[in-house]
């Protein structure tokens, strides 16, 4: 499916720094409104909400935090979380550092 069988998490564990790339590039992620994300391996994100997409950048930055930037200027930093679901990981959570907006996505299969 999204090749994370290897990675062994129970719900609500952390994405750990060096797993952040693998999690966000395994797949493309559906939000509970049906929006979509896509992550690609070079730092570009594809997020498209009813049919209009808008493209931002993802990174980790320098505290091993999840980060993104959608121009012009908005920057963000997430915690992100792993969903699991009868030992599957089926998902990925972020959580809004500081502002503690979440999001749920789930990998498309």
């Amino acid at each position: 499916m999204h090749g994370l069988n290897d990675i062994k998490a129970s719900d609500g564990d952390m994405v750990v720094p060096a797993l952040i790339p693998r999690a966000l590039t395994a797949g493309e992620l559906v939000f509970s409104d049906q929006a979509t994300q896509v992550f690609e391996a070079d730092g570009g994100t594809t997020y498209v909400e009813n049919g209009r997409p808008t493209r931002g950048e993802w990174y980790v930055d320098e505290d091993g935090h999840f980060g993104s930037f959608w121009p012009p200027s908005y920057r963000a930093s997430y915690d992100l979380r792993w969903i699991v679901e009868d030992g599957a990981i089926v998902g990925l959570r972020f959580t809004e550092r500081g502002q503690g907006s979440r999001f749920d996505g789930r990998y498309r299969d």
